[in-house]
This record gives structure tokens, C-alpha cells and sequence, in this order.
């Protein structure tokens, strides 16, 4: 118990504080007007008040990653927690904050092309594709999770692919319409029950005296049952992404810049959602470890169910809350995921809209970008879901590694305290590398050559960055 309210203590202690730290390096005017007034479009572009942005945006980065994934992430035991804590503090609250902040800088710009202007062209142009497919994948992930379990609660009137066109329909309208009549009136709901929900459940953890693991340094080890197949590094931290840093949002802070109404808001709203995310992510990392007895009968569980979290969530909320704790669980297995995906689907659209520089006031021309997206995630929804699921993984981390280094950059030629992202960009880049030639959907190569390698890329890109931003200012200097 010690260790899960020295967690919770520190994330909060993270936004009361380290936050203002960064607040102060980004250098915000509250009396700049933001893109909100400025662009004002009716359709993406409108003032809305910061707590309903702020639980929109909660919702939008939520989906299953601080639920399912620290679920998963809790097989590997209470080293779990440190990810959380100091990947939310350090890593994930920061990048999303300025993933915002820089959407404002630039007129309420998606990330591809945020990245475009301090990375260049090629870089630019490599993330847009890359970009649009992860939202596609995202969107198809999260219509194949949520469609499984309802078709599972409704055997006897709707089968999965009902509830797959369901979802579709859904998407498309939310996709489609301004932000303020479907995201901008339900999303709020839907955030506030998250939180909810993980309250309720902490409050019912402590009443009924579940133990939680305590760590240490006996308990700083792999506790995952595959221990060897898995290992701590880099696996975990694939594992829970959302819960302490997610590249998805990054592309969900600029849906958010384009509605804030001042830029003394951006640390409420996008430090402070993932933050949010972060105590979610260690409410159920604690619960689980603790729920069914300890971390290995959390791993037996697992394994009886093929890795399958929602039967996890859906236990744990039915016998700690009730009859209301198995409604709110459906929010959070089934709306959380829907609500991201929508979001995904409509980050694609304003990205490729970007891109071709395609105006979205006429619904004509909405429907000429959203179209083929929803062609390209429907045929993604016929692919076997888990291998989906972890190309989305990797993905995911590699972009938000893409988007620490790019604002590596954009401190280092503004001339500010660039060490706040470079490690963090560092950290992230050994993960993605170590991850991608060890895993069995990588190269499968030996732990020894994966870390080696992880390591010697991240210490080229350390060095590269002080030589690029050697030759930026040189180049500043011979232009003056």
C-alpha cells in the first residue's frame, strides 16, 4: 500500500510542480489569441470551456491503453509502477503538453506536419503515411475489441459483425460532424465515468483490504510467467503505452489546440489528461496484481484466458462494484475504445486534409477524405486482431519518440532547456529499437545483439542531435 500511494503522490506532485517547469520553458502568452478565435470554422475549429476540452481529450488518449495495458503490464510485478510513475511525470505528460502547445504555435497544425517544420520535408512526408495508418490501425483495433465484447453480451440478437457496422456507422458520424455536437456533448460523460470508475474501484481495494505488492528491492524482478520471452526491457514498456507515453497522442492534443480558448489552459488539459491517465494506469496495474490473490495467479489468469483483459476489467468491476460497477466497466471496455477510435479516424481525416490542403467545411468534402479511411479500416478488421494489436504497440511508441525528438528540436533552436525531451527521446529510442529486433514480430534476434544494437542506434541519435544543432546555429550565425 505504501508503494501504490507513494505512486499516486508523486503523479500528482508531478503536475502541481514539475508542470509549472515546464510551463515556464514553453513560454506561454495567455493574452495571444489562439487558433480557437482565430480559425474558427464551425466543424473543427471553435472555443469550447477548458474542462469540457480537458475531459474530451482524457477520453480521446484513454481507449483501452491505461486499462488493458496496465493489466498486461501488471504481469510483470511491481516494477509496473515505476513505468507508470516516472514514464507519465517525465515522458508522457511532456510530450503530450507540447504536442498541444506547438499545435497552437502553429495554427492548430496536426503533428505529421508540426514535425515537417522542424525535421524537414522527407521526415514530414515518412509521417504522414505513417501517421494515417496508425489512426486507421487504431480505429480497426479499436472497433474489433469493443464489437467482440458486445457480440458477446448479445449472442441470441447480434452477432460480431452487426455490432462491426454498429461501431462503423458511429465512427463515420462522429468522424464527420462538428466537434461540439457528438465528441463535444457525450465525450465529457463518458470521461467523467472513467474517472469514476477508477475511484470506485480504489475505495472498494482499500475498504475490502486487498494487498498490494510492495517494491523493493526483492521485488524488483520479472514476475511475468514467460520470463524469458518477455523480459522487462523492452517488453513492458511496449505493454503499457498509455498509461505513461502514447505517440496516439499526439495526434489527439492538436484536435484539442484547435479548441482551447487560452494558452494558460494547455497545462490543465494536456499535462494534466495524461496525468489522469497515469493514476487510471496504477489504480488497475494495483488492483490486478492484487485482486485474484497476487501477480502469479494474476499471470494464471491470464493465461486461462488468452491474454484476454476484458475478462480481467469485467470480473474485477462486477465483484468489487456491483451491478453499477459491471455498467461502468462496459463503459470502460466498450465506450472508452469507440471513443478513441473516433477520434482516430477524424485525426486521419485532418491529417490527409492537411496535406492536400483540402478545406473541411463542406460535408462533400469530408466525405471524399473519410471514405477511403473507412475502406482501408474495415479491411484491417479482417485480420487476425492480436497481430494488429501489436503492430499498434510498436507504432505507437515509435511515433511518440518521433515527436520527443522533433521537440528536442524545436527547444534547441529556440534556444531553451532542450534535456527535458532529450533524454526522454534517448530512453524511448533504445525501447523501440531493442523492441523491434528482439520481439517475435520484429527480427526474433537474441537479447544480447538487441540490446547491443538498441543502444549503439540510441547513442548515434544522441550524438547526431548535438552535431545537427551545432550546424543549425552556425548556419544561424553566418546568416546574420
Amino acid at each position: 500500500m505504501i508503494t501504490f500511494i507513494s505512486s499516486l503522490i508523486i503523479l500528482l506532485l508531478g503536475y502541481f510542480f514539475y508542470s509549472k517547469v515546464i510551463e515556464r520553458i514553453a513560454g506561454i502568452d495567455s493574452n495571444r489569441e489562439t487558433p480557437a478565435y482565430s480559425m474558427t470554422d464551425g466543424v473543427d475549429y471553435m472555443p469550447l470551456p477548458w474542462w469540457r476540452i480537458f475531459l474530451i481529450q482524457f477520453l480521446n488518449i484513454a481507449g483501452l491503453g491505461p486499462i488493458f495495458g496496465a493489466v498486461a503490464g501488471a504481469m510483470w510485478g511491481p516494477v509496473a509502477f515505476i513505468w507508470i510513475v516516472l514514464g507519465s511525470v517525465f515522458a508522457g505528460a511532456v510530450h503530450d503538453y507540447f504536442s498541444g502547445m506547438l499545435s497552437i504555435k502553429h495554427k492548430g497544425l496536426s503533428i505529421t506536419e508540426i514535425v515537417g517544420i522542424y525535421m524537414g520535408k522527407g521526415t514530414k512526408q515518412f509521417m504522414r503515411a505513417f501517421t494515417v495508418l496508425l489512426m486507421i490501425i487504431v480505429g480497426a483495433v479499436f472497433i474489433m475489441g469493443p464489437a467482440k465484447i458486445l457480440a458477446g453480451l448479445t449472442t441470441d440478437f447480434a452477432s460480431m459483425t452487426f455490432w462491426v457496422w454498429v461501431v462503423f456507422f458511429y465512427y463515420l458520424l462522429a468522424t464527420m460532424l462538428p466537434i461540439d455536437k457528438i465528441i463535444g456533448r457525450i465525450y465529457p460523460v463518458f470521461g467523467f465515468a472513467l474517472v469514476f470508475m477508477a475511484v470506485g474501484l480504489i475505495v472498494a481495494l482499500f475498504v475490502k483490504g486487498y494487498h498490494i505488492p510492495e517494491l523493493n528491492f526483492a521485488s524488483i524482478h520479472n514476475y511475468h510467467d514467460s520470463a524469458e520471452k518477455f523480459p522487462i526491457f523492452p517488453m513492458l514498456f511496449i505493454t503499457i503505452a498509455c498509461g505513461a507515453i502514447s505517440g496516439f497522442h499526439a495526434t489527439q492534443s492538436p484536435l484539442m489546440a484547435r479548441c482551447i480558448t487560452n494558452e494558460r489552459y494547455g497545462r490543465r488539459v494536456f499535462y494534466g489528461a495524461m496525468i489522469t491517465e497515469g493514476v487510471v494506469a496504477l489504480i488497475w496495474a494495483a488492483i490486478s496484481m492484487s485482486f485474484f490473490g497476487g501477480i502469479r495467479e494474476l499471470n494464471e489468469v491470464m493465461n486461462a484466458n488468452n491474454g484476454n483483459a476484458a475478462f480481467v476489467v469485467n470480473e474485477i468491476s462486477n465483484s468489487l462494484l456491483g451491478t453499477f460497477g459491471g455498467i461502468l466497466a462496459l463503459l470502460g471496455v466498450v465506450a472508452a475504445p469507440i471513443t478513441s477510435g473516433d477520434t482516430a479516424f477524424r485525426s486521419a481525416r485532418l491529417i490527409v486534409a492537411d496535406f492536400l490542403n483540402y478545406k473541411q467545411g463542406p460535408i462533400k468534402n469530408r466525405l471524399m477524405v473519410s471514405i477511403p479511411l473507412f475502406a482501408i479500416g474495415f479491411f484491417l478488421t479482417q485480420i487476425d486482431f492480436s497481430v494488429i494489436w501489436r503492430y499498434f504497440a510498436w507504432s505507437n511508441q515509435t511515433l511518440a519518440t518521433i515527436v520527443l525528438w522533433t521537440i528536442t528540436i524545436y527547444l534547441a533552436q529556440e534556444r531553451k532547456f532542450y534535456w527535458i525531451t532529450l533524454i526522454p527521446a534517448v530512453f524511448m529510442t533504445v525501447v523501440i529499437t531493442t523492441y523491434l529486433l528482439f520481439a517475435p514480430e520484429g527480427f526474433s534476434l537474441s537479447k544480447e545483439i538487441s540490446y547491443s544494437i538498441g543502444i549503439l542506434f540510441s547513442f548515434v541519435s544522441f550524438v547526431a542531435f548535438f552535431f545537427y544543432r551545432k550546424a543549425y546555429f552556425d548556419r544561424e550565425l553566418s546568416k546574420a
